[in-house]
């Protein structure tokens, strides 16, 4: 049990905010407050292992150095990787699955645990402290959101508006640590809660505004995305962004498998699990050295008025080492994301494809900082997912509107390709990999709770296959029931017998029951869900069916009409409509 699990606000509290759709403003707010403060003191505890573990002066950042110590570059993620793995083996002995945000709102009704929320934070924070080339992003959602989840939790909220805390917990992470609060609102709506309405616009814009207000208040200098000004884009600018968008996704479908084919070939060469964290930040260690920015998250490489002063042979190499580093780092076992990883190697990219298009056709005159930005947002929607809250990343960045519609169009192809080709984000690949098959926040818990146990009639009637014809007539007479279910002598469901047809003056009296029997050994089972309840109807052409504890046993615990089981989704479906639209 969590700490936190037994924590309850006094009862007139909590009745006056359930009682005011606007008091959730108020939670929101808290919510987004709690979220800078976990992004302040993350990054300032990361910091804080650099230094002490990297050699680094106060303010300076890891990414950002040109070298580095090969000794430090090597030992440190070496080292730091097999204690990751030996806490990991020894805290998988005490807990069970850490529930993502995602997942959170997806099956479990904004539900966290805030025990594994820390362990993720910890593990995060240790990951990108010792170099790893992972993202602080991933656990800033995780511990944000999973604070906002207790808070819910404390006021007893509503299914629909747990869900919404939630999203306002990861909307204050994501805008306190990209310093940009309209993305951060839309990483809520896109990702986290997986549908936008009116409603929550309120809540969640509020909880953005003081995540990034506090996160500033508490660190001056904020992590964030620095660019220089940019120049006019052209119209065709538009054409070719689209063109630069498609590359994109290839590169973030490509990234995504080999993270997968990272882990697997882990397990095929016999790798231990806890050992694998040490191995990977070995070789992490050893593209260190050649240059110290694929390390941690890339916070420090990626300030673009001064990374494309590098190069184009150096641009190049950081974008592929860049990209192995974050691959081995989470394919081995470290924790993190691959949120800020992803614009820095998209901003690499878009960059090197303005040198390579003006190399190729020096009359496009392309501008390369613009176009760093371009890549930065298709690659992050790409692997992220989240089109809108890229594009306003970029403007946030930017203030140049023009730059941000040609952002909108890289965006778009980048997404819709991925979404064709590969299906899925980082986040929503790893739940398939898993055996989940969410593709985002959007709430189908409700779909998974509403199972054929509660939809199910007890009281059926049944009767043993050796009944006399004559017998089963009068035991079971025409208005009676519509069907009864037969089974043998040890109790086993056998078939359906339609009392209509038994009665019917064509079927002689001496006829058996079991030649009367339909829907032989096609039966329900009480954790089906009513999705797949209502596909078994279907698939059999039956009105009826029974339910039963087992395929083995095939005991009768009851009965489900397809007209039943289909007013009950609706009615469910109607809620839960009620609920996203605010009509509740």
């Amino acid at each position: 049990m969590s700490a936190f699990s037994g924590f309850e606000v006094p009862h007139r509290l909590r009745a006056f905010i359930r009682a005011r759709e606007s008091s959730i403003i108020l939670l929101a707010a808290l919510a987004g407050g709690l979220a800078g403060l976990v992004v302040a003191v993350m990054g300032a505890v990361v910091s804080f292992m650099h230094l002490k573990f990297f050699g680094l002066e106060p303010g300076e950042r890891l990414s950002a150095r040109s070298s580095i110590d090969p000794l430090y570059a090597f030992l440190v993620p070496c080292l730091g990787g097999l204690v990751l793995g030996l806490a990991t083996r020894t805290i998988s002995r005490f807990r069970g699955m850490e529930i993502d945000p995602i997942e959170a709102n997806a099956l479990h009704g904004g539900r966290m645990s805030m025990r594994g929320s820390l362990i993720v934070a910890a593990q995060t924070m240790w990951s990108s402290g010792v170099g790893a080339s992972v993202g602080l992003e991933a656990g800033y959602t995780q511990l944000s959101s999973g604070l906002a989840s207790k808070l819910g939790q404390a006021f007893r909220l509503r299914r629909s508006d747990m869900r919404l805390l939630v999203g306002c917990g990861a909307a204050g992470a994501i805008a306190g640590a990209f310093g940009a609060p309209l993305a951060g609102a839309f990483y809520a709506f896109e990702l986290i809660i997986g549908s936008y309405a009116v409603g929550s616009l309120a809540p969640v814009g509020i909880a953005a505004l003081f995540g990034y207000l506090t996160s500033a208040a508490f660190a001056p200098d904020r992590i964030g995305v620095e660019a220089g000004q940019m120049t006019a884009i052209g119209f065709q600018d538009l054409a070719i962004a689209g063109g630069f968008g498609l590359l994109a996704a290839f590169f973030g479908i490509a990234l995504m498998r080999g993270v997968s084919a990272c882990e697997v070939l882990l397990g095929r060469v016999g790798v231990r699990p806890w050992l694998r964290p040490m191995l990977g930040g070995a070789l992490v260690g050893l593209l260190a050295m050649i240059t110290p920015r694929v390390m941690s998250s890339g916070h420090g490489a990626l300030h673009l008025t001064t990374l494309f002063k590098l190069p184009v042979e150096t641009l190049l190499m950081l974008l592929l080492l860049k990209a192995l580093a974050a691959i081995v780092s989470l394919g081995s076992g470290f924790r993190g994301g691959l949120f800020f990883a992803a614009l820095l190697m998209g901003a690499l990219g878009g960059q090197l494809f303005a040198v390579g298009v003006n190399t190729a056709w020096p009359s496009l005159a392309l501008n390369p900082d613009a176009y760093a930005i371009i890549g930065m947002s298709a690659l992050a929607a790409s692997v992220i997912g989240g089109p809108l809250t890229m594009c306003f990343i970029a403007l946030e960045t930017t203030g140049d509107l023009w730059l941000t519609g040609t952002v909108l169009i890289a965006v778009i192809v980048s997404m819709q390709v991925t979404r064709e080709l590969f299906g899925y984000s980082f986040a929503t690949w790893r739940f398939h990999l898993r055996g989940e098959t969410i593709r985002g926040g959007a709430d189908v818990g409700w779909i998974r709770d509403l199972t054929v146990a509660q939809m199910m009639r007890a009281d059926v009637r049944t009767t043993s296959t050796e009944t006399p014809l004559p017998v089963f007539r009068e035991k079971f007479p025409l208005g009676s029931t519509n069907q009864v279910l037969a089974v043998d002598e040890d109790g086993h469901y056998a078939g359906m017998v339609m009392v209509a047809e038994a009665h019917s003056t064509e079927v002689p009296a001496v006829t058996p029951l079991t030649d009367l029997l339909r829907h032989k050994g096609e039966m329900l089972l009480q954790q089906m869900t009513a999705q797949e309840a209502i596909k078994a109807f279907e698939k059999y052409e039956a009105e009826a069916l029974p339910v039963v504890d087992s395929l083995e046993r095939a005991q009768v615990v009851g009965m489900l009409t397809e007209a039943h089981a289909l007013r009950r989704f609706s009615d469910a479906s109607e809620r839960q409509r009620r609920a996203l639209l605010g009509d509740l």
